[in-house]
């Protein structure tokens, strides 16, 4: 039987978009209910997707440790881990459950997830030659399309782009147009210390708003250099800063103004940039470097969505009451220890009412990546 992400582009969109509901809820026709299925009525589950899960494909890793050893890569596995290195940022040892998907879906079956957006996570693909950034870009996207093809219903993929030369993302945005389970792009906040609003990058944010494909971004190579090398703060604060700086170049350099059908989902609740942004709202109104925008800076928060990793309640509060319930999306982070062992448990716990925990364990991210119900 022909999966519904496995068909043509054409037939893909416009069933994805007739199987958006009025309510943006994703009903459980895909396979049986899992511990993550939520009850909207005794027979229609909803099915919770998490769109923030790194994947690290062993065909990806050997390519940063052969080819890309010429540019500082490198890759090692040892019986319970593996490590890797590169010039944009190194990790490990991380846990073999990375690479292996039958680990994973134990652990998504644990947690309640029943369906993974697959996602590159730093060091991304920008730090080699065009070359090798391009074939990087292909055997990732290969490789995340066929464990989508192994599990249909349990994975759809977030693809990565080449962003170092504009006509390569481009040629790798129309291929993995058409690749099986393809449902939106993943993208650094930068791209090798470049701002998402510089003009090289223009033709590439408009293939992918024609295309209808949402963007969601990630920190990598984040500001703060060796200040924030001590206490883990490179992740603790430099994350949520260079999200932060991400949006605001998407929105002080107008790109959100020149495409207006382009959405953008920002990991980690944001960031920086919620709590902030009424310090863009005065920026606005005094700065003449500022003032491309129509509209002050805060209008532009319902562009993006934001996922749930806050660590915290309260900002998830502060996000309903300034952006709205239909903007957040359930997230993990899987499976760094800066994420959620049990995402799912925090929203059933965060005292949302049903039909908001509907919305954001699901149905927004299945409206969001037009998953087919």
């Amino acid at each position: 039987m022909e999966c519904p992400c496995c068909i043509s582009k054409t037939r893909r969109q416009l069933l994805g978009m007739m199987a958006v509901t009025a309510g943006g809820l994703l009903v459980s026709r895909l396979a049986p209910a899992s511990t993550g299925s939520i009850g909207k009525g005794a027979n229609t589950p909803v099915k919770s997707v998490d769109i923030h899960a790194h994947y690290y494909p062993e065909e990806f890793l050997h390519l940063v440790g052969s080819e890309g050893k010429a540019f500082g890569g490198s890759y090692t596995r040892q019986a319970n881990a593996f490590s890797f290195a590169t010039p944009a940022g190194s990790l490990g040892p991380l846990p073999l459950k990375f690479i292996d998907i039958q680990a994973r879906l134990l652990d998504m079956d644990n947690s309640g997830v029943d369906v993974q957006a697959l996602s590159l996570s730093v060091p991304m693909v920008y730090w080699a030659d065009r070359q090798l950034n391009a074939r990087m870009a292909r055997v990732w996207n290969d490789a995340a399309s066929a464990v989508h093809r192994q599990h249909p219903q349990r994975f759809v993929v977030l693809a990565t782009l080449p962003m170092l030369d504009a006509h390569d993302s481009i040629a790798e945005l129309e291929r993995v147009a058409d690749l099986p389970g393809v449902r939106g792009i993943y993208m650094g906040t930068n791209i090798n210390g470049l701002d998402l609003d510089d003009p090289r990058f223009a033709q590439v944010f408009a293939r992918i708003e024609q295309l209808g494909l949402p963007v969601f971004l990630h920190p990598q190579q984040t500001v703060g250099g060796t200040r924030l090398s001590e206490y883990y703060l490179s992740n603790l604060l430099g994350n949520p800063f260079d999200t932060a700086i991400a949006a605001s170049h998407l929105i002080l350099g107008g790109v959100l103004d020149r495409h207006p059908q382009l959405h953008f989902s920002l990991p980690h609740a944001g960031g920086a940039l919620p709590i902030l942004v009424g310090r863009l709202d005065a920026g606005w109104t005094s700065r003449p470097e500022t003032r491309r925008l129509a509209e002050k800076p805060s209008s532009y928060l319902t562009r993006f969505s934001y996922d749930t990793v806050s660590h915290s309640v309260p900002v998830l509060d502060f996000l309903i009451a300034n952006v709205g319930i239909d903007h957040l999306v359930l997230g993990s982070d899987y499976c760094f220890d800066m994420g959620y062992e049990q995402p799912v448990r925090f929203i059933e716990n965060s005292g949302l009412d049903s039909r908001e925990k509907a919305a954001v364990l699901g149905g927004n991210a299945a409206r969001i990546l037009r998953l087919p119900g």
